[in-house]
């Protein structure tokens, strides 16, 4: 039997003051200490970069070849396509193979392509990492392309390209690129292509663009992790000493030799989603080149505008508005300058208030001040930031690969946090007003044109034009 236990009496409730939720202090951020990069090369002109990391046993390697869809050329999309394709099949092993043998080797390998580059990522165990680099070299030498399995993407390819037509996020991303980069620029077009040139890809078609695409003189290996620098210039000789230059290797046009996109006066894109309950905005320009020697000042400038959590975008669009789930800016840092964008999805009742909180922040990071308590947490964001990039194999590799497109060596990061750490609210004016121009803004909403145009309009921030989803222009 349980025992009783005793009724306690019911003691009132007292009316108590709500505490006052203070933010702890900033303290000094720690200090963030590049790890040492050695060198190698191999005959075929295959670059090698290595950073010993002994800590855990493990390898990371990052392949990247310079190009990415900067080689499409008149066919957009087919660089992603390849690169997809990669691991479908290489050597004598299919995709399920290769993902069997991955499994057993507790290693992970993907293939991918961005504008700049085609990229290999393979991470094993120290243990069984030679084996792993089979599977590398495989699918970087061997791959087979075989027309049925070509087929198959190339049908999942066309499905999901016709899906993003009912997505306003997918819709409003490919107008926008149309809208700001005219034809003929790289960003014109989807990376992923378009129907019409995804209908024509075939084996033969994708075989000849990587047999010309994959040039060792522009590939640079990455390798991080448990492993020195005999070993893996060892091991890269081993597995890719055979890939030589291909006979007609497809080049990419320099950055320098794109012509920068014009930046018209602020204009306004609608494209009709009806019955939508929510719009989406995405508003922005040509952005800056990585290289700018005002990049300190434009990332700081942009973390306390629309490039973190406590932003300003977000606290009044989402915290005071409740107006959507999140808002944000930021630019796109590529070796031809991609866009600055500022974006949110937004109830469609409140798409006009949303897009003047967005222009009158605008204004305010030009003109109005910003206070020691913004600039003290948009360099922390920023410098805290930066130590979760460097914390595994993978982060590693991956900030050095992206240096790499750049041309940037890895000491690029610490001499960009100590320029933050010296900016003034000055500075953030100045990189404000030289970069972010609110009169010269391309402004893509995609929602239910009936219901949002008349505010939109009365805005007067710009001419409106009605575009359909592929960025054709609507006459009616």
């Amino acid at each position: 039997m349980l025992p009783v236990l005793p009724v306690l009496p019911v003691l009132p409730l007292l009316a108590q003051a709500p505490a006052t939720a203070v933010a702890p202090a900033l303290g000094p951020a720690p200090r963030l200490t590049m790890p040492a990069v050695q060198r190698a090369a191999l005959p075929n002109g295959l670059q090698i970069q290595l950073v010993e990391m002994h800590e855990v046993p493990l390898v990371q390697a990052t392949l990247t070849i310079g190009g990415g869809s900067r080689l499409d050329g008149s066919r957009p999309g087919l660089a992603t396509f390849v690169a997809n394709m990669l691991d479908e099949g290489a050597g004598t092993r299919d995709a399920f193979a290769i993902a069997a043998e991955l499994e057993y080797l507790g290693a992970s390998l993907s293939t991918g392509a961005s504008w700049d580059a085609t990229v290999i990522r393979l991470g094993a165990p120290k243990r069984t990492f030679a084996q792993a680099a089979d599977l590398m070299a495989d699918v970087l030498l061997r791959p087979t392309f075989s027309s049925v399995d070509v087929k198959r993407q190339r049908d999942l390819r066309l499905a999901a390209i016709l899906q993003q037509r009912d997505q306003p996020g997918a819709v409003a991303q490919l107008v926008f690129s149309k809208m700001v980069f005219p034809e003929g620029h790289p960003y014109h077009n989807p990376s992923g292509g378009d129907s019409a040139s995804t209908a024509t890809l075939d084996s033969a078609m994708v075989r000849d663009f990587w047999q010309r695409a994959a040039d060792p003189r522009r590939a640079t290996l990455v390798i991080t992790g448990d492993i020195t620098l005999p070993e893996a210039r060892a091991l890269a000789l081993a597995k890719f000493s055979k890939w030589t230059t291909p006979a007609r290797p497809l080049v990419a046009p320099a950055p320098s030799a794109v012509t920068a996109p014009p930046k018209p006066t602020t204009r306004i894109v609608l494209v009709d989603k009806p019955e939508a309950a929510q719009s989406v905005l995405m508003i922005g320009a040509p952005g800056v080149e990585r290289r700018s020697p005002d990049y300190p000042a434009i990332s700081l400038m942009n973390t306390i505008l629309g490039g973190s959590f406590s932003s300003r975008l977000n606290d009044i669009l989402r915290e005071q508005k409740g107006y959507t789930y999140g808002a944000f800016s930021g630019y796109q840092w590529q070796p031809i300058p991609g866009p600055f964008v500022a974006s949110a999805q937004v109830r469609t009742n409140v798409t006009d208030s949303s897009l003047a909180i967005f222009f009158s922040e605008f204004k305010r990071i030009r003109e109005g001040p910003v206070d020691s308590i913004e600039l003290a947490r948009g360099r922390a964001y920023i410098v805290l930031g930066a130590l979760t990039e460097f914390e595994t194999t993978g982060d590693v590799a991956g900030q050095l690969a992206s240096l790499n497109t750049f041309g940037l060596p890895l000491s690029t990061i610490t001499s960009d946090l100590a320029a933050i750490n010296r900016l003034t609210a000055a500075d953030v004016h100045r990189a404000a007003r030289q970069y972010l121009d609110p009169s010269r803004l391309t402004v893509v909403i995609v929602g239910d044109i009936g219901k949002i145009r008349p505010g939109v309009e009365a805005l007067n921030l710009g001419p409106v034009e009605v575009r359909d989803f592929n960025g054709n222009e609507v006459t009616k």
